[in-house]
């Protein structure tokens, strides 16, 4: 379940200190597809002076730190922007294993923060525009004071064990026959144990216990945290919602169906199960 850590190449900041002709790194989206530069079977990210030099006027550019050594922004493209010679768009799904995990992490958080700063722009309590406070990532308010900060939605995902099998579920948007792990996102006065035993209830209709944390992830998709867990079955029978999920079995760690992206942390955790589970 470890990982890198983003901070080993990513230093956050939201106030630019950096000389105006020195190279960024550019983090550009366009209807949540970033712009990157094609070398044969490899992307990057852009790395410029400035916009210009890219033949981009931005709609919206925010300052993110420094990745590298080196400045890096965060930049919403206009939908009308002409293509690029020697660049595409691309989706973050389709990214992932092109380019370094720190890049792809970074570029999960810069479209974040792009897709705040997009629907920010006006105060959601009375409608006035808002201004970036210095120093901080955050909308104010200069009518009511409503102050609005990056938006993070926590969401539980679990591996269910009883005795040495895992439980699997299909959920109605997946693919074939891919099977994940029971999710959900944290409801408003509940913890995340709590959230782990309703989910499993609302979607399977057993009953854990023991639940214990395992591990976390950023998850873009579009502003999630996702937080893995692991639970011991305690008892029910299985009983499908029949909305999100429309099967769920049993597997052992030697006949699992089909697994999630490599991407996700719902993989991470089915590997920690098959490396725990895979000799018994």
């Amino acid at each position: 379940m470890n990982r890198e850590s983003i901070y080993k190449n990513h230093i956050p900041a939201v106030t630019a200190e950096h000389e105006l002709n020195e190279c960024c790194y550019w983090f550009i989206f366009c209807l949540d597809k970033l712009l990157v530069e094609n070398n044969k079977d490899k992307v990057s990210i852009p790395f410029a002076n400035s916009l210009q030099e890219l033949s981009i006027t931005p709609a919206r550019k925010q300052y993110l730190g420094t990745f590298k050594g080196h400045p890096c922004y965060s930049v919403e493209m206009p939908q009308n922007t002409a293509e690029i010679e020697g660049m595409s768009l691309i989706g973050l799904r389709a990214l992932y294993g092109l380019v370094e995990e720190d890049v792809f992490l970074l570029a999960g958080k810069a479209l974040q923060i792009v897709n705040w700063d997009k629907t920010h722009q006006y105060c959601g309590s009375c409608g006035t525009e808002t201004y970036t406070l210095e120093g901080e990532r955050a909308k104010k308010c200069p009518k009511c004071g409503h102050i609005s900060y990056p938006v993070i939605c926590p969401a539980v995902i679990t591996a269910v064990i009883n005795g040495n099998k895992i439980l699997m579920a299909h959920n109605r948007n997946f693919k074939g026959n891919m099977y994940g792990l029971i999710a959900g996102f944290v409801e408003t006065g509940e913890t995340l144990e709590e959230c782990v035993a309703r989910e499993i209830k609302e979607e399977v209709g057993l009953k854990v216990k023991d639940v214990k944390y395992l591990g976390s992830q950023p998850w873009p998709f579009p502003n999630s945290l996702m937080l893995g867990f692991t639970a011991q079955y305690e008892s029910g029978e299985i009983a499908v919602d029949g909305v999100e999920i429309d099967d769920a079995k049993w597997f052992d760690a030697n006949t699992l169906p089909g697994l999630p992206s490599e991407i996700s942390i719902a993989r991470k955790i089915i590997d920690w199960y098959i490396d725990k589970f895979k000799e018994l």
